[in-house]
């Protein structure tokens, strides 16, 4: 950046097309040049150590040394993760000091420097908080903007008024400011590279979170157009009519119990040569899963809201995808059904034809997930013959008992695309797993009446992969994400606060820029 411009010092705010994500009030991004402000409300990042130079040594040489003498009676050097927080300190309503350790910052730790202070910019009652970055890492601006876009995320479209402890109603509304030296034009890679994902992230939790009775089938679908609305996307709906004429029994039989119907959801990018073959990312979208006729128990029945968080995750992963406009084409496919128990619904027992001609027995209508994947998975490959195939789903309680909520389980039988997988969880943040696809599975989901049953023995989250895995292509790479467990978190993390993460948007955009754009 030119000395003139750097001399402007004036702030660049993000404005960019945006879609109709959730209402809830958010502080507005804006980049800003490197400087120590001398009052207002301030977060500085200091190694471990504390450092002689860059903001806080330039605090503290304000104060006259009392910012390094503050830190000392507090036992505060800086360690990761530490914090220094001061009020009415040195001119400051409020000095915010974040330790990041000795280890060099790679890009997911800046985001997590973002969150910290988005996080605390969101109980915060402040017009305008500033975070002031010595760092010179590239892209350092747009990282950090992207973990405060994704910790800063809340969920409050269904509260009529804060209740009397809550930290009010104007906590969290007004500007962040980044301050780096890549100073104001920091925002345009933002607003190009980054919000886009941030924004796709923010749709996904909205969907896990809102209640069945505000989001079924249908009215996914009808988001989704909302959200794709200005975007270079091609949107296909199968109704049922249209799925029974293809003779899609899985996702039809798991449908028939509810009075809203299903539907397969399409959302095409073409964003790459003419003609290349797209990566399909598919997805389970059980808008709300009561088990059918093998009903839950009632404990913790509501949290079957998010059964469509892999749907979710697919969808909100293609939008990012077209708003980043990446060199790539890609397709993603929810398969979308509310699971209920009534007088129609399918039963223990039934044999199921799908589409692709495969019949399973039901053992258990709880198993709902890997039932309307058969068809989602069976038509992306007939219509649109995809280089890879991912699928994303809250499939197994197994999965979670294996990884709790640390690690989605990734099963594939392609070795390279799971190593791809596994490099983008850890650059992204969300981290898998590989656990085992045993091929002797299959004898254990042998039926002696049909093709497969659709469950039954262990491992729970190996066998519900394998049965998967039966209705792709042996050639083609697949892999399999299990996100039960990673998709919602009870206690909030710096860029995914407390309930619904849309695990898997990050991690596949990774996959995607890391490796096929």
């Amino acid at each position: 950046m030119s000395r003139s411009l750097a001399a402007l010092s004036f702030s660049l705010l993000v404005f960019v097309a945006s879609w109709p994500f959730a209402a809830q009030a958010q502080r507005t991004l804006s980049f800003d040049a490197h400087a120590v402000p001398e009052a207002g409300t301030l977060a500085i990042a200091v190694a471990e150590g504390l450092p002689a130079d860059g903001a806080f040594a330039a605090i503290d040489a304000r104060t006259s040394g009392a910012l390094r003498r503050a830190a000392e009676s507090e036992g505060f050097k800086g360690k990761a993760d530490s914090t220094l927080d001061l009020r009415g300190f040195g001119g400051y309503e409020r000095l915010l000091v974040l330790g990041t350790g000795k280890e060099a910052l790679a890009p997911r730790k800046l985001e997590d420097i973002g969150g910290r202070v988005a996080q605390a910019a969101a109980r915060s009652h402040a017009s305008r908080f500033e975070l002031v970055w010595d760092g010179d890492e590239v892209d350092a601006a747009s990282h950090l903007a992207f973990g405060a876009a994704l910790g800063q995320y809340r969920f409050d479209k269904y509260r009529s008024r804060k209740s009397d402890d809550d930290e009010g109603a104007q906590a969290g509304k007004g500007e962040l400011v980044i301050r780096t030296r890549a100073g104001a034009g920091a925002g345009e890679a933002y607003a190009a590279q980054w919000k886009p994902v941030a924004d796709a992230v923010a749709f996904a939790r909205d969907l896990s979170t809102e209640p069945a009775n505000a989001l079924w089938p249908e009215e996914f679908v009808a988001r989704v157009r909302k959200a794709a609305a200005g975007l270079p996307l091609k949107i296909e709906v199968l109704d049922v009519p249209a799925m029974d004429r293809l003779g899609m029994g899985g996702i039809l039989a798991v449908g028939q119990g509810s009075a809203r119907p299903p539907r397969l959801l399409l959302l095409r990018y073409d964003g790459g040569r003419a003609g290349d073959a797209p990566l399909a990312f598919v997805g389970k979208g059980i808008t709300f899963d009561s088990g059918g006729i093998s009903i839950k128990p009632n404990s913790n029945m509501w949290q079957m809201k998010g059964d469509m968080t892999g749907a979710a995750t697919v969808v909100s992963t293609v939008l990012g995808l077209a708003g980043r406009k990446a060199p790539v084409n890609a397709v993603a496919v929810a398969a979308l059904a509310e699971n209920m128990p009534s007088g129609s619904a399918a039963r223990p027992g039934d044999v199921i034809r799908t589409a692709s001609g495969k019949t399973f027995e039901i053992m258990s209508t709880d198993a709902e997930g890997r039932m309307v994947l058969t068809d989602a998975l069976w038509y992306v490959q007939r219509q649109d013959k995809p280089r890879l195939v991912v699928d994303v789903a809250t499939l197994t309680g197994s999965i979670v008992a294996a990884l709790g909520g640390d690690y989605a389980g990734l099963f594939s039988r392609d070795d390279a695309l799971a190593g791809q997988l596994l490099a983008a969880g850890e650059a992204s943040g969300e981290e898998l797993w590989r656990m085992p696809l045993r091929e002797e599975y299959g004898k254990r989901l042998k039926s002696p009446i049909a093709d497969l049953r659709n469950g039954g023995g262990s491992p729970g989250a190996g066998m519900g992969a394998y049965f998967i895995g039966e209705w792709v292509e042996r050639e083609l790479p697949w892999a399999h994400l299990d996100i039960a467990g990673s998709d919602w978190n009870d206690s909030g993390k710096p860029t995914a606060p407390e309930g619904a993460t849309a695990f898997g948007v990050r991690l596949l955009d990774r996959l995607v820029r890391d490796h096929y754009e």
